[in-house]
């Protein structure tokens, strides 16, 4: 082969390399978010098997939920304050291997009391996703990409929840569900490895709180803005959990689908999440750009979001599975615009002190009132009381869309005073 007819090599830019490399860590950290999804979505995929197994009723389920709940609500504070304070590098793999543990654990339990003690420790373990995937972002990603960069690493979970039906009904079907459970560990196993080789990035190196800021800097109180923020977070995001764990119960009692039809059709609502999450954290940079979601400007959208969540009320009226499907859909995908909306406008301000804390606050927050509501969800769901269930998942955006109004709209993080 001559000079002549030699093709050339195709040289990558280095800008494109740049900017490939930006991405990396956040991008691990959307597998991490859909591992963790993929890790607590077995369950509920499973849930009506694993239910019939075992014996168990709504309302057991809904206390093993809870148990979840409260493990995640202690998890994401505590190990949002380790990954501030220490670093993402070891914490996220102390974090993933205990999680990794306790999700394999699930194919051993028979009992209430087994299957709540193995969710407890998944959920304390989990708490370092959303905490770890925010650090990584804004310690990798330019400001005014950081928005969507905490899209990216939270979209993971939605993208969990699509594949779950898709990865874990083939298993379950041909090993049963604890081999469904005994594969999630093997998940966990490979995404350790892989991070061994991506936190090997300088940028990830130390604390996000240096010696000098924990000492001498502003420290985050938790004045009116946090607890807006956590309710808008909490009550906001509330739909996105009811409808992970409640929405197969209801297709299955109600509109009378199997295991293998819900494996199907499951995927469509988290689509919406995911949807949601990449749309909603373009909106945000985008708006922050020309600072219009800044103070009392985000009382247009978050109005907004919370009068579009309402539909959701509907969803038993509907008999055709299309139809729920659809508004199951959509719920989420309104869902998700109020915990990114939340979530950038408050780390916005302390990303680069508070940012893993402030994520674990806001997860936390969200965990706890879900530990509450999956118990009432689930007496409901034995009760055949669907409608009731629904609204009062429909109704809670607006419950957080009042307290933020009333507590933490246009306060700085930490402080009193308008901004």
């Amino acid at each position: 082969m001559n000079a002549e007819t030699a093709r050339p090599t195709k040289v990558v830019p280095p800008a494109r390399r740049r900017y490939a490399a930006d991405w990396l860590p956040t991008a691990t950290m959307t597998l991490l978010s859909l591992l963790s999804y993929v890790d607590r979505n077995a369950l509920a995929l499973l849930a009506n098997t694993i239910r019939d197994e075992t014996g168990l009723n709504a309302e057991q389920y809904g206390w093993i939920i809870s148990a979840f709940s409260a493990g995640y609500l202690i998890g994401n504070p505590f190990w949002g304050r380790v990954l501030d304070r220490f670093g993402v590098r070891a914490g996220l793999v102390a974090a993933v291997s205990i999680w990794t543990l306790a999700s394999a654990s699930h194919a051993f339990a028979t009992t209430l009391l087994a299957f709540a003690m193995a969710r407890a420790i998944l959920g304390f373990g989990e708490g370092a996703t959303f905490p770890g995937g925010l650090l990584t972002a804004t310690k990798t990603l330019a400001l005014h990409a950081r928005g969507r960069g905490i899209a990216l690493a939270y979209s993971g979970a939605s993208l969990g929840a699509i594949v779950t039906p898709i990865l874990v009904t083939p298993i379950a079907l041909r090993w049963g569900w604890r081999g469904a459970f005994l594969c999630t560990g093997v998940l966990g196993v490979a995404w350790l490895v892989l991070w061994t080789f991506v936190a090997r990035d300088p940028r990830l190196r130390g604390p996000a709180v240096t010696q000098a800021i924990s000492l001498n800097g502003p420290r985050l109180r938790l004045g009116p803005a946090v607890w807006g923020f956590m309710a808008a977070y909490a009550f906001g995001g509330l739909p996105i959990g009811f409808v992970t764990y409640g929405a197969p119960i209801h297709l299955g009692r109600a509109l009378g689908c199997d295991q293998a039809t819900l494996g199907r059709v499951l995927w469509i609502p988290p689509l919406g999440w995911e949807i949601g999450y990449l749309f909603w954290g373009w909106v945000v940079d985008r708006a922050a750009r020309r600072r219009t979601l800044a103070g009392h400007a985000f009382a247009r959208p978050f109005g907004l979001l919370a009068v579009l969540a309402l539909p959701l009320a509907a969803a038993p009226l509907l008999h055709a599975r299309a139809a729920v499907l659809a508004l199951l859909f959509f719920a989420m995908f309104i869902s998700a615009g109020f915990v990114i909306a939340s979530l950038s406008e408050t780390t916005r301000r302390h990303a680069g002190m508070h940012g893993a804390t402030i994520a674990g606050l806001g997860a936390g927050a969200w965990s706890g009132l879900m530990a509450l509501a999956m118990p009432v969800f689930g007496r409901l769901f034995d009760r055949g009381a669907y409608g009731a269930a629904y609204a009062i998942a429909a109704v809670s955006p607006l419950v957080g869309y009042f307290v933020w109004d009333a507590f933490g709209r246009g306060l700085a993080v930490g402080s009193g005073e308008p901004q």
